[in-house]
């Protein structure tokens, strides 16, 4: 079933795919809204990009699909993922620090039950 976009659609996957022929990528057309590119990975293996050109309509109830709302939806979630990866580092620097003076003070209480202590 044909909708009001695919004419766009059409357009702009045929700008991509000529752009990535312009830069010397073999194009693989796998859909009517996809294609794939070869491409080889830092340890010279094989594989391939897929890229999806879609049209969301929207939710089951009716909401429209909105672009804008989405794309704030995942800087938040980016966002908050970093404060969430800095504040485990941060408690894992700290453990770290714990977990260093706690072995110092068993080896030098170790060395005063052995009566190696200066």
């Amino acid at each position: 079933m044909a909708t009001k976009f695919d004419k766009v659609r059409a357009e702009l996957m045929g700008n991509v795919e000529d752009l990535f022929k312009k830069l010397d990528y073999e194009v693989l057309r796998t859909g009517s809204q996809e294609f794939c590119i070869p491409i080889v990975g830092d340890d010279r293996e094989d594989g391939f990009m897929v890229i999806t050109f879609k049209i969301p309509k929207g939710s089951r109830n009716g909401d429209p699909y909105d672009g804008d709302a989405v794309a704030e939806d995942y800087k938040m979630r980016l966002k908050a993922k970093a404060e969430k990866a800095k504040a485990s580092a941060e408690a894992k620097a700290r453990k770290i620090e714990r977990d260093k003076k706690a072995r110092e003070a068993k080896a030098k209480a170790k060395l005063e039950r052995e009566g190696k202590v200066e």
